[in-house]
């Protein structure tokens, strides 16, 4: 059993940071998912597959996996973008240097 510690990302509809303070524990998949012949659902015999265990940080998961003998994957985060700090007034000053596109 495969178990991979990482840094949830941000949501693609949210400009938030909330759900990415943590780090999350969650075990690799051993068995393929299959799809149940009479209604369609994809299944799994695989419990483990469905834990996840925040921890407040990394050092904290990898001690927790250690101390149980499990191996790991450690994935680190990505850095986040830097964004230029823009108004929508700046749209419309005089002293504007680029040219207008509408």
């Amino acid at each position: 059993m495969l178990a991979r510690i990482y840094k949830p990302a941000k949501g693609a509809t949210s400009s938030g940071s909330g759900r990415t303070k943590t780090w999350m524990l969650e075990y690799e998949r051993t068995v393929a998912r299959e799809i149940e012949p009479l209604m369609g659902w994809t299944s799994s015999n695989e419990t483990s597959s469905q834990i996840k265990i925040p921890f407040d940080s990394r050092e904290d998961a990898v001690a927790f996996v250690e101390k149980l003998g499990i191996a790991y994957r450690v994935e680190e985060p990505k850095p986040d973008p830097v964004r230029r700090g823009l108004s929508y007034s700046d749209n419309f000053k005089s002293t504007r240097t680029g040219a207008w596109t509408h």
